[in-house]
């Protein structure tokens, strides 16, 4: 017997997800939550302001009235940061607690070109991108399973923040579900004293790329620092001590070094050499080490992904910034939860998820086409003066 999956249905799911996490209630007779949640969803899936997508829907309140109904749901940073994280969970996979899984770690920064809203702290500064150093930084935790790679934990991180400290937060909040990662995929920005002593303390393995610091081999005294890694003639093992500027504290890590033939352009070839830092596991290769790593890549996806449901604005408000960044993961993890659950192929071995079935932006436009069911959709623009347009001299031809 097969099911149809329709749009009301998925407009129903994750209504009922963020309606129930987030405590959402009626803003008045004229915005109840469900047609707040309708405007909202339509902004994620056409990728405007909730102004644009409430001048957008014909039965839908103005656009002061969803400006003041977003603000009258929110709660204080670190409860509505909380509530995020309880409808990230929802639909989570049920054998999660059963055996340890692998977990990636990464920041995810929005260019921000404006002013703190109520402190200087509200900002990341880091390299610049799109004209700017400042921006709007997200950690999120992610579940790298086959078939349910969910986003299981989210968090802001201030200006100054010690990454230790975020990836605590992180870990604490998978360990309040009881997930144990297997090990730690973290991206290169982690590459600190700080982080590695603390996962070390914690008993977390971990793996994460090696920064190239030091001397380069063509200059006078040879190669230094972690640089020797990358003049290995083959791939092979090593130890490196990284220690903080100005000679404070020290971490001590095992090295892996994958050395790969790769072509360049113009048919030259040349080898890449690919150096990772591990503790408390031990990979049987270093190519094994690469491939395990390789699994880590899935977050880039999943913030593509999260770009392309993230309506846009200009607040200043990070509240309200973390409210559609945490929406935008909410929907996607909707849209991973039914390709297991609803759209997958049992079968012996193991599942056969069928992507095909249902790609991400093909469920943002079942959200946005029952939006346009539920409050209607304006397809007309009040002009100043009539049309000129003649359909005889044009060469159309009349109806009727």
């Amino acid at each position: 017997m097969q099911s149809t999956l329709t749009a009301a249905h998925v407009q129903q799911l994750a209504a009922s997800i963020l309606r129930s996490t987030l405590h959402l209630a009626d803003f008045g007779r004229r915005c109840p939550a469900t047609t707040l949640l309708a405007v909202l969803f339509s902004a994620c899936c056409r990728l405007c302001s909730l102004f644009a997508a409430a001048r957008r829907l014909v039965q839908a309140p103005s656009h002061e009235t969803v400006r003041r109904a977003v603000l009258a749901q929110l709660a204080d940073l670190a409860t509505l940061e909380r509530r995020l994280n309880q409808a990230l969970l929802a639909r989570r996979p049920a054998r999660l607690h059963r055996r340890r899984w692998p977990l990636a770690i990464d920041l995810q920064l929005q260019p921000y070109h404006g002013q703190p809203a109520h402190h200087p702290d509200e900002l990341y500064r880091g390299q610049a991108k799109s004209g700017t150093t400042h921006f709007h930084a997200y950690a999120t935790a992610y579940l790298v399973m086959r078939g349910q790679r969910f986003t299981l934990a989210l968090t802001s991180v201030r200006r100054g923040e010690k990454l230790e400290r975020v990836l605590q937060r992180l870990l604490r909040r998978c360990a309040a579900v009881r997930v144990k990662p297997s090990r730690l995929l973290v991206d290169r920005g982690f590459w600190t004293v700080g982080v590695i002593r603390y996962l070390q303390a914690a008993r977390v393995p971990f793996l994460l790329p090696v920064i190239a610091r030091g001397r380069t081999a063509d200059q006078p005294g040879g190669p230094s620092g972690s640089r020797v890694f990358w003049s290995y003639r083959r791939s092979g093992w090593g130890a490196y001590r990284l220690q903080e500027t100005g000679g404070g504290r020290t971490a001590r890590v095992q090295v892996a070094v994958y050395r790969r033939r790769q072509a360049g352009r113009r048919g030259k070839r040349g080898f890449d050499h690919l150096v990772y830092a591990y503790w408390g596991w031990a990979p049987t290769s270093p190519r094994a080490a690469h491939e395990q790593y390789r699994g880590r890549f899935g977050i880039e996806t999943s913030y593509r992904q999260l770009n392309e449901a993230r309506p846009t604005t200009c607040t200043r408000n990070p509240a309200v910034r973390l409210l559609l960044v945490g929406v935008a993961l909410v929907l996607r993890n909707v849209w991973v939860w039914l390709h297991h659950a609803v759209l997958s192929t049992p079968r012996r071995g193991g599942r056969r998820y069928r992507p095909e079935r249902l790609r991400f932006q093909d469920l943002l436009l079942l959200l946005l086409h029952e939006a346009e069911r539920l409050l209607g959709v304006c397809d007309e623009v009040a002009t100043e003066r009539p049309i000129p347009i003649d359909l005889e001299t044009t060469g159309e031809s009349r109806i009727g």
